[in-house]
């Protein structure tokens, strides 16, 4: 695995982009403070809801797939997942699609990829529940969302945080 630590001057901010082995970039947030302990997802603060109420077409595996992929047709909403502040948007990431990462504190983000349209821009403000993007196919051969979360930048399972439905 290689961490490529870019600097995003027009962002304010730096986000590292790993390159996992099946050659698809991951985003994270650039750790900071203590490694993760590495095995199980302990529940954030405030609870996730799901992006979307598609269908789940493919769960975490933790190497193929960094998080969950969810059904749905064209032009349907994405829901931001927790509170937080989108700290990118764009469709830089091979695999990935339109995406959009919001940082939810030191610890947890979201990333929503796939999308058609994107509703949001870098530095907003989100709350949960609110619609960020619209569902689409870019990076990929379906109609999905790709969702993942990470936490301390590293991906974990998004089902045992996921408390609450799409609004």
């Amino acid at each position: 695995m290689h961490k490529i630590n870019l600097p995003l001057s027009r962002r304010g901010a730096a986000l590292a982009f790993v390159l996992v082995a099946s050659g698809l970039l991951a985003a994270c947030t650039t750790p900071t403070g203590t490694k993760p302990s590495g095995s199980t997802a302990s529940r954030p603060a405030a609870e996730f809801i799901r992006p979307a109420p598609g269908a789940t077409l493919a769960r975490f595996d933790g190497k193929r797939n960094k998080g969950i992929d969810i059904a749905g047709s064209l032009g349907d909403p994405v829901k931001a997942s927790a509170d937080g502040r989108v700290v990118y948007v764009g469709g830089d990431l091979r695999g990935y699609g339109n995406m959009v990462i919001v940082k939810h504190n030191e610890t947890f983000l979201t990333a929503y990829a796939h999308n058609n349209v994107i509703l949001v821009k870098e530095k907003d403000v989100v709350r949960q529940g609110q619609t960020i993007a619209e569902m689409g196919k870019s990076g990929t051969d379906r109609v999905k969302l790709h969702f993942e979360i990470r936490k301390q930048g590293v991906a974990v399972d998004p089902e045992p945080y996921l408390g609450g439905r799409a609004r």
